[in-house]
């Protein structure tokens, strides 16, 4: 008789809570607490994530045999302790902000923890084990495991963890070894955060567009190769291994109230930090790819270096610095590993499931893990909830739109003719995905042949900066047609340039175009997911893991001839991607959306 263990894996109260549910190895839900709360990047103890986990494998808090916590609180206190003693008494404000959430929920953390599950259901408080992983072995743990390899070198990079910044190790059957960390104070990951903010973004929440915006930096200008000059020589070094060390004169993020030193950036680079929402100029975009090209070095040799102490030619990335897709596609068209698995939900998120998979198959080991290099075991990461016919219909009471129902081939037919003719429609499919990407199930899409098409989408559903690029999907079997050196990537985490042939060349003075002028100009045949750099950060689709998504592309390529869609997450900006029905049919009230496909249900407005 097969007995089941079941695990739940948390991660809380930094950014991005999220709660897991793994059975005998296998992953059955995931997802983070912002898609329930509409908090975006919560960090709140992740109460719904786990009933919802619970409701998907119809179980309750009393069958659960432990819950594991993705990092070692005390451990991590011990960091903040000494660096607070190392910079007092610059520290003793943010010391005094910090300590009352330390006291009476963090050092306590076993206790609250207990606490919290209680209002999620009855549990036996003597048999339910309270556990704790360390951060980056979570880390580790959530791209290795689900990644079918049998063996791997292993890279995690982030801001920090408890002390460790970035490690490598060798994962073997059900085994992590870590082999080499980087510690606190020095990060790529708070060294590309700094850069971040000082672009006028948010930390933790807004990496991504600066690595967008960096494509905008001239690598001609010499105002690029000054700052480029200026910050290896002075704020950051890189050794060879992959290691950096940080001036940390430049650095605030010790003291807890900001991530750099305003005047003595301002002096070094003669330029003013930016004002979210103001202008950027040539020098922020130029200082952005000074950035970028720094992050793409140091990820290139931390994997070498991963590659060269492992003697393993498998690579599997975690950790918020492997969201940053264009050092990603450098790494897979190098040729220094011949298979790469991202996890997809890379950062804190992702700590959740890495933490109950470390446990169950490196405390537990029950049994030696099935691994299948045919494919990874993370199953689309569409592993969030899903809504059948009698929610949408509820939920749609609500509403005045227009609805029709439609077998698979009249849906795929009508969506097909309604792309063709500019629309821009809502897609909402089966399981929410886990991670910060929409993958097809929560997704809004359009022809990214039409000019204007990233514009209009940016500015009238999206509400956010122009200058963002949209992600194509695309058929697995038309990735190497059109881009260069491309990689599978079925979770949208590598970038790659689209062919020539498929470019348009930019005139001469093109560098001297205000960046309204070059947002505007159509770069490829797909205009509206080709970024500035000719780059298009891909998800290929195949029959497998998301057959309806296939078979729609698969139609619209039938139709037109081009195997690719824009997909981008459904959510307004500064929102969490949306969940339910109710959610999905608000957006579409409250944006310029054309149509909202809902399961086999198409709902329009009166205009469209």
């Amino acid at each position: 008789m097969v007995r089941y263990y079941w695990s739940i894996g948390i991660s809380a109260y930094f950014h991005d809570s999220a709660a897991a549910l793994v059975c005998n190895g296998e992953i059955i839900a995931a997802a983070q607490e912002e898609r329930f709360s509409r908090i975006k990047n919560d960090p709140n103890f992740p109460i719904e994530a786990i009933r919802y986990c619970l409701r998907e494998a119809n179980i309750t808090m009393a069958e659960v045999e432990e819950v594991v916590f993705f990092e070692k609180p005390f451990t991590k206190f011990d960091r903040i302790l000494q660096t607070i003693y190392e910079t007092t008494p610059r520290s003793y404000v943010s010391f005094l902000k910090a300590m009352p959430g330390w006291l009476k929920e963090k050092l306590l953390l076993k206790k609250t923890i207990k606490k919290n599950l209680k209002s999620v259901g009855d549990y036996d408080e003597k048999t339910l084990k309270i556990l704790f992983s360390e951060h980056h072995l979570s880390h580790a743990a959530s791209a290795y495991f689900p990644s079918g390899f049998s063996e791997s070198a292993i890279l995690t990079v982030d801001g920090v963890g408890e002390w460790a910044t970035c490690t490598i190790a060798k994962g073997s059957g059900n085994a992590i070894k870590m082999l080499r960390q980087m510690n606190f104070p020095h990060s790529i990951g708070l060294f590309y955060s700094a850069v971040t903010a000082y672009c006028g973004f948010k930390v933790n929440s807004d990496e991504y567009k600066l690595m967008g915006l960096a494509a905008y930096g001239n690598k001609s200008d010499d105002d690029f190769s000054r700052i480029l000059d200026l910050l290896k020589s002075e704020v950051i070094t890189i050794h060879t291994d992959g290691s950096v060390t940080l001036n940390q004169r430049y650095f605030s993020y010790r003291l807890g109230n900001r991530m750099f030193d305003k005047k003595r950036w301002s002096k070094l680079l003669g330029i003013e930090p930016r004002k979210p929402g103001s202008e950027i100029t040539q020098h922020i975009c130029n200082l952005g790819l000074a950035a970028q090209q720094i992050i793409e070095d140091v990820v290139m040799k931390l994997a070498k270096e991963a590659v060269a102490l492992t003697g393993s030619k498998n690579l599997c990335l975690a950790g918020g610095v492997a969201l940053n897709c264009l050092a990603n596609g450098k790494i897979a068209s190098s040729g220094i590993v011949e298979r790469l698995f991202i996890q997809p939900a890379s950062g804190d998120a992702g700590g959740a499931l890495g933490a109950a998979l470390a446990y169950y198959h490196i405390g537990k080991n029950k049994q030696l893990r099935n691994a299948d290099a045919a494919g990874d075991n993370m199953k689309g990461s569409l592993l969030g909830p899903s809504y059948g016919n009698d929610q949408i219909w509820a939920a749609a009471r609500r509403y005045s739109f227009s609805s029709t129902e439609h077998t698979d081939h009249e849906l795929f037919e009508e969506v097909t003719l309604g792309l063709q003719q500019g629309k821009v429609i809502g897609w909402h499919q089966g399981r929410m995905e886990y991670g910060p990407r929409a993958l097809g199930n929560r997704s809004i899409l359009a022809d990214p042949r039409v000019p204007g098409m990233q514009r209009t989408i940016n500015l009238k559903v999206k509400f956010r900066e122009g200058f963002r690029p949209f992600a194509p999907i695309i058929l697995k079997e038309a990735l190497h047609s059109y881009f260069e050196k491309a990689y599978e990537t079925p979770y949208m985490l590598m970038a790659f340039p689209i062919k020539e042939e498929f470019r348009n060349q930019y005139p001469g003075n093109f560098s001297q175009w205000s960046m309204t002028e070059k947002l505007n100009f159509e770069r490829s045949i797909v205009p509206s997911v080709t970024h500035i750099d000719y780059t298009s950060r891909l998800q290929s689709v195949d029959d497998t893991v998301n057959p309806k998504l296939y078979r729609l592309l698969k139609c619209f390529f039938e139709a037109t001839d081009c195997p690719m869609l824009i997909n981008t997450s459904f959510n307004r900006n500064n929102e969490p991607i949306i969940n339910t029905p109710t959610e999905a049919l608000e957006c579409l009230q409250q944006t310029d959306i054309d149509w909202l496909v809902i399961n086999n249900i198409i709902f329009k407005k009166d205009n469209s």
